[in-house]
């Protein structure tokens, strides 16, 4: 067996298993801006802790899951970090994609559900992205620089934030808050990964956005989660960035 095959694999049980966690803090995180993160399953028992699987031992059998599909979580957290590890190689910072990758899915769920990015992911998202980096660059054989990822950051959240002024009602904060730790990953690989991944968020969600026109008749002033497309245009833009390295 090859290193990069082994190396793949083990990113793919990684992703599999942390895949396996996601539910419970979706189901906690998803709620309506301004209210109290879930305290309850949907049967009403205390839900204590966020790290376990998303299963209420006081519920009957068949309705003891709870939360987004845990086997779907499972196998998409998976995918997304055999992607990672097939792209990215050997290089020390694929630890970093592995460790912030469970994060951006538990983020695009919870904005789909809910419309919302809470602070206590997207803060830590943006901190732990430009901290582990930092690590990152002190090991040999990274393909990589840190201070690209800093300014990757701030270039990412200024824009974010300049179109959140100019449209808070089409751009909300937390995409704002988003965009520092989408634009150190990307920034990690240069500013043309920067701009691709930056391009194909917004196609995404113009693709969507033209979907739901078609399919749903919804107007110019449908509000949709940006999130995902915004977390989904840094995967693409950090797999083509990790793999042209």
């Amino acid at each position: 067996m090859s290193t990069l095959l082994a190396v793949v694999l083990v990113a793919a049980l990684w992703g599999a298993a942390t895949g396996l966690l996601l539910p419970r803090p979706a189901h906690r995180f998803s709620v309506p801006p301004g209210e109290a993160w879930r305290q309850d399953c949907p049967g009403g028992h205390p839900v204590r802790g966020w790290v376990a699987v998303a299963r209420c031992a006081r519920c009957p059998r068949a309705e003891s899951w709870y939360g987004p599909a845990t086997a779907l979580l499972s196998l998409s957290t998976a995918l997304a970090c055999a992607a990672l590890a097939a792209a990215t190689g050997t290089r020390p910072e694929l630890v970093v994609w592995l460790l912030l990758a469970p994060v951006g899915v538990l983020l695009a769920v919870v904005d789909f559900r809910v419309q919302r990015l809470p602070d206590a992911l997207t803060l830590p998202f943006a901190a732990a992205a430009l901290a582990l980096l930092g690590v990152a660059a002190l090991l040999p054989e990274h393909a990589g620089d840190w201070l690209t990822a800093l300014y990757g950051a701030l270039a990412l959240g200024g824009g974010y934030f300049v179109l959140f002024l100019i449209n808070p009602g089409g751009m909300g904060f937390g995409d704002v808050k988003l965009a520092l730790g989408t634009g150190a990953v990307l920034g990690w690989y240069g500013w043309p990964t920067l701009m691709l991944g930056t391009f194909a968020g917004f196609l995404f969600g113009a693709v969507y956005g033209g979907v739901l026109v078609v399919a749903r008749g919804a107007g110019r002033k449908t509000s949709i989660a940006f999130g995902p497309f915004l977390i989904a245009g840094a995967f693409t833009g950090l797999l083509i960035g990790a793999y042209a390295a």
